[in-house]
């Protein structure tokens, strides 16, 4: 669905409704949130993208005042999505609507540029809310989300090579299948499991799956 364009771009003033984009890999999802939009006079839907790729190209073509993204899609995701609009529009509002609350992911996303970070399993009336803090110039973080990005602050953060084998344990390989597949050592796999182990304050594999998936630091 597609509306004419009849204001300036994002981050002008407002003579009309805020326009919105939803960018979104699941058609029943990007309905729900089309159906809660129509309801409100100020608001309006003026676009839909199924992925990263496409939410830019929409982006470029309709410059709305907000854009609803989601993280986890085929291809550009949405926090590279996010920073490669804010990139090209620096006054561009984007609002993170996503499944995971984890402070790794959200940490990201509020890098890449996002000006709100909420949950899909927030009520409609939450989402509303946020859709016109973030178009008033505010930042919204929901306060268990900035809590945990407060209690990992000062974490040490898991390299890029030990992300790598947590994905794979994540992902059913044992230590000489994850040798191999790195073109490691079983020896080196071993000493990152345990560097993991010690960042996430875990004792086994399982347990740093199940708290790194929570955090948003490895997708299963």
């Amino acid at each position: 669905m597609l509306a004419s364009r009849d204001r300036s771009p994002a981050g002008g003033s407002q003579t009309g409704p805020i326009r919105i984009l939803i960018v979104d890999d699941h058609p029943m999802l990007r309905e729900g949130v089309a159906a809660v939009i129509r309801t409100q006079a100020d608001l309006l839907l003026v676009g839909e993208a199924t992925d990263g790729r496409s939410a830019i190209d929409a982006f470029r073509r309709l410059e709305p005042d907000i854009t609803l993204m989601d993280l986890r899609m085929p291809g550009i995701d949405g926090v590279e999505a996010t920073a490669a609009i804010r990139n090209e529009f620096p006054a561009a509002r984007i609002i993170v609507l996503t499944t995971y609350s984890g402070d790794v992911l959200a940490t990201r996303a509020l890098h890449a540029g996002a000006g709100g970070y909420l949950l899909k399993a927030s009520p409609s009336d939450e989402l509303l809310g946020a859709i016109r803090a973030v178009h008033s110039g505010k930042r919204l973080v929901p306060p268990e989300i900035a809590s945990d990005i407060a209690e990992h602050a000062i974490d040490d953060p898991l390299t890029v090579r030990e992300i790598d084998v947590l994905q794979l344990v994540g992902e059913g390989n044992g230590n000489k299948e994850i040798a191999r597949k790195l073109g490691v050592s079983d020896h080196t796999v071993k000493a990152r499991l345990k560097s993991i182990f010690l960042k996430l304050d875990v004792v086994d594999r399982a347990q740093a799956v199940v708290r790194a998936a929570r955090r948003g630091i490895i997708d299963i």
